[in-house]
């Protein structure tokens, strides 16, 4: 059985020290291992930014693809092999930015893959811009008076566009993290898990610190259910989205494979793609 050591590679991270993003590296590498994965089971797709380097870390297949696209190749890849445990990655520019319309898309579509988003609520790649997800009044190089949008609500939305499984976390407790991804990789559908990565070098105000002071463990909250939508809501709303744990789940709606007519038992990528002479010849008839 792999272990958290089989994840690793040669490559060794070039972000920031400090930065949140190596939490989530470690917490998907171990949870990979935790629920019985082997590298050659796993692949992770990431987009661009800080976090899009995250799938040449980690030691399974890895597609590092263009803006805001990792989730339509994650989707692909899971249809094309059913078999493949498929973590999508990003940031909250990639995500909830250019890549936004695939994030719904994605959720209402409920396909078997897990997406997890490192939000440190500001573009450091670029360094240092005003994200979806900076809050109003947040001073940066492409906003110095201040930002004047509202920022977006990932969690609302998620839970607004259908999730079957929404959780969030935060970069310092790996435990509750690698807990969260293990649970989003066993979920059968859609799993979007957000994590409050903090930006060492860019945001100022969003700091490890901060996140301490603010954030609400849904664990500590008597009578919370996870799997009561209403309640997620009413929840996330109340607490302005400053809560990890499972936010949500439901255990009953089918993921997007199990209700595609035919969907072949035997992934596709196991399947003899070679056509014959005479099959390409029927298939050009179609359209003489």
């Amino acid at each position: 059985m792999a272990t958290f050591k089989d994840f690793r590679n040669s490559v060794k991270p070039n972000w920031c020290p400090g930065c949140g993003d190596f939490s989530v590296q470690a917490a998907i590498q171990r949870a990979a291992a935790n629920v019985g994965i082997e590298p050659h089971e796993l692949a992770v797709v990431a987009g661009i930014g800080c976090s899009g380097r995250i799938a040449g870390y980690i030691n399974s297949y890895g597609f590092h693809g263009i803006h805001g696209r990792a989730l339509p190749i994650a989707q692909g890849l899971k249809m094309a092999n059913r078999d493949l445990n498929v973590i999508a990655s990003g940031g909250d520019g990639d995500g909830f930015a250019i890549g936004m319309a695939h994030t719904v898309h994605a959720i209402r579509r409920n396909i078997d893959v897990t997406y997890v988003v490192m939000d440190n609520q500001i573009y450091g790649l670029t360094k240092g811009q005003t994200s979806p997800r900076s809050a109003q009044g947040f001073i940066t190089k492409s906003t110095p008076g201040g930002a004047i949008e509202p920022s977006l609500k990932p969690l609302e939305v998620a839970l607004s566009a259908g999730a079957t499984f929404v959780a969030q976390g935060f970069s310092t407790d790996i435990k509750e993290l690698t807990a969260l991804i293990e649970a989003g990789i066993q979920h059968k559908g859609f799993s979007f898990i957000n994590v409050f990565s903090p930006c060492v070098t860019y945001n100022k105000i969003n700091t490890y610190e901060w996140f301490k002071e603010h954030l609400t463990k849904l664990a500590d909250i008597e009578g919370y259910d996870a799997q009561n939508r209403e309640l997620a809501m009413q929840t996330v709303m109340e607490k302005e989205g400053l809560v990890t744990g499972i936010i949500y789940q439901d255990l009953e709606t089918k993921s997007y494979q199990e209700k595609v007519p035919g969907y072949s038992e035997q992934p596709l990528s196991e399947l003899d793609m070679n056509l014959s002479e005479g099959q390409f010849n029927d298939l050009v008839k179609e359209f003489m």
